[in-house]
Formats: C-alpha cells, structure tokens, sequence
C-alpha cells in the first residue's frame, strides 16, 4: 500500500498533476477547494500500529478511523484531551492532524499540534521522511512533526502518526449560567487567572428558550476536590455579578458539549441562505465586539463563531484584526460553491514567504492541494 502510495505520488510529480487528500471527507469544506485534482484516498492504510497506555503514546496508520482510535483509549480510561471534532462517521485520524481542528477544551489543554509527537510522511516527490518520534521528551532538530497539523494535505501525505494521549479526568461538572455576554466574559478572564480547573467554556444566545436568554455554560474537570469546591465559589461569582447559576445533570452537559463539537447546536443552523460561518480566533481577553452579529463563543473568550454575509467579511477581518486576531470563513454559504471572498485572511508579507517556503520544501512541484491555504 505504502509503494501505491509513493508511485502514484511520483507519477502525479512527473506529470505535472494534482492529487487531493483525502480520508473520511468529513471535512472536505475547509480551505479553498476550488482548485481541480485527483483523489488519493487513503483510507485502506488504517490500523493501530503500537500503544502504551503507560507510556500515554499511540501510534497509527493516518486512513485509521477516529472512531476505532477514541474507543481503543476509552477502554483504557484514556482520550484525546483536545476533542478533535468528527463531522462525521467516517472522519480519519490523518484527517484529523491535517485539519487541526480542536474542540471545546482547546484553551485548557492546547491544540492536535500540541499533542503530535511524531509523523512519517511523503513529500511531494515522493521521498519518505520521518519527523519527531514516539516519546514525550524529543528535542532532537526542529519539531516539524506539528507543522503538520493543520496543513490541511499542503505539505505531504501524513502515513503514520505518534500521538500523546491523557488520562480521562476523575471529576467533571458543567455550570448553566444566566449571563450577558459582557459579564460572561469578564467573569470569564477572572476566572483564567484564578487557580481553577476549567476546561471548557461556551457563551450563546439562546434564541430557542422561551423568552430567549444569554447563557454562559462552563465545564470543569479535575481531581473531585477541585471540582467540588469551585462549583460553590464560581456560583456566588456569577450571583454577585447580578447573574443565576446552577450544576447541569451530567448526561445532559455530556451531549451538549459533543454537540458543541460537532457543530449540531441550533446556533449552527443557518437561519438564511445568503449567511456564511465565519470562525473569528482571538486572544482570549478580546472584549465583547462591536458587530451586528451574536456569536457563539468558546475558548474563554479566544474562539467566536457567527453567521454573516461574504459581504460582511472586510468589516469582520478589520474588527478582528484590531482585537488582535483573524477571520476565517469556515462554512460558505451554499454547500460546493466557492464563496467570492478569500477563505483566510490574508497573512503579512513575511509570514506569505515563510509559508511558499516551506512549502517549495516539501512540495516543489506543486501535487499537493498547494492553493488550500490560500496560496498560489
């Protein structure tokens, strides 16, 4: 498999074609897809190649469904801490590293680059390369094994991937609270400097209650001491700023919080054809922003999501730009049709040829899904 792999690599060099990578599809949407290639598919190299659950190391073929890989570790009491998100059945663990997309306890636990230890791959000649290895502590060169998360398929075709797992925490408990977005983000960046054990955190207003209302929903995991004794203090907070609060039934924040990861919160249906998700990444003390938009926040305040036209997207980069941060349009409007907007926001000169460089590197001739990250 791995010389099909290599042939079909060599083949598309030499005459000057394009291949896209491809796993489960899950998540085909992201990036600018507009540019004609060839499918490598490579869902046929799957399995789990080693795993110590001691060691918190597994490793595994990158066509591998995430599904077979999160219940191996679950048997184990183990995760992955950062909750990548499937959107859909068939999502890959190749998919997931190349994406780098992370769930609702990113800000907690850091990102899929933060847990990549090691990657075996073939550029685009087809060369086979190893990078990182299968151990916590490796400092050898440079660390180029996590440039590879979130390269969405740019820089070579992931095959086997050394990931570091945790062990699932003893304790967890979701806080409801009653909160304007204001109040929910200053309690929010009170919190982050206080010594509790927050994992998780998502504002929304929620237009499905009856009357509607602002909600600020915070997950905790931690030893069970920990955990008990914030949920009473980190009550009164929310009471003292005028707020209610109260402890969710676990099954109930359990669905929630996947739902959240799996963008199948009723904040993520599309309430009008012409609307856009844009996926606004921010420092987690960004204030609330001067938008006509509700978000939906996650992140501590460091991830907003909101539905706006493609028109709307100069005013949207501007506003983040100035929080010091950037605006991705995650989702267009209608499914398969290119939206006439850039999808990221375009990088400053010298990042632009850091980034053609790296890529020349890996990829000079160019088979790679070269224009996905918005470079020609």
């Amino acid at each position: 498999m791995l010389s099909d792999f290599q042939d079909r690599i060599r083949d598309a060099a030499a005459h000057g074609q394009r291949l896209r990578i491809q796993g489960g599809n899950t998540k085909h949407f992201l990036g600018d897809t507009q540019a004609p290639a060839q499918v490598l598919d490579t869902r046929a190299w799957s399995g789990i190649v080693s795993y110590e659950p001691s060691e918190l190391v597994v490793t595994v073929k990158a066509g591998t469904p995430l599904t077979e890989l999160e219940a191996l570790l679950s048997d184990q009491g183990q995760s992955l801490a950062y909750e990548p998100p499937h959107f859909g059945a068939a999502a890959t663990v190749g998919g997931m590293v190349a994406a780098g997309l992370a769930g609702p306890s990113r800000a907690s636990v850091g990102g899929v680059r933060d847990h990549v230890l090691g990657v075996q791959m073939f550029n685009g000649l087809g060369e086979s390369l190893t990078f990182g290895g299968q151990v916590m502590k490796n400092v050898a060169g440079y660390d180029v094994s996590r440039a590879m998360a979130g390269s969405m398929g740019t820089l070579g075709l992931l095959t086997e991937l050394s990931l570091k797992v945790l062990p699932v925490a003893p304790q967890e408990a979701t806080l409801q609270c009653a909160l304007s977005q204001h109040d929910a983000l200053t309690l929010l960046h009170r919190w982050g400097g206080q010594a509790l054990p927050l994992n998780a955190s998502a504002w929304v207003h929620d237009h499905t209650a009856q009357p509607a209302q602002d909600l600020l929903f915070v997950r905790l995991r931690g030893a069970v001491a920990a955990v008990e004794s914030a949920c009473p203090r980190m009550i009164a907070d929310v009471q003292a700023a005028g707020g209610s609060a109260h402890r969710m039934e676990p099954a109930q924040a359990a669905r929630d919080w996947q739902a959240s990861r799996e963008h199948t919160l009723p904040f993520f249906q599309a309430t009008a054809a012409d609307l856009c998700l844009w996926r606004l990444s921010l420092p987690q003390t960004a204030p609330v922003l001067n938008l006509p938009y509700l978000p939906y926040i996650e992140w501590h305040g460091a991830l907003r999501w909101l539905w706006a036209p493609e028109g709307a997207a100069a005013e949207l980069r501007a506003t983040a730009h100035a929080a010091g941060g950037h605006a991705t349009l995650f989702r267009p409007a209608q499914a398969g049709v290119h939206p006439q907007v850039p999808v990221f926001q375009p990088l400053p000169p010298a990042q632009q040829r850091i980034q053609r460089a790296l890529q020349q590197q890996f990829d000079p001739q160019g088979v790679f899904n070269t224009g996905r990250l918005g470079l020609s």
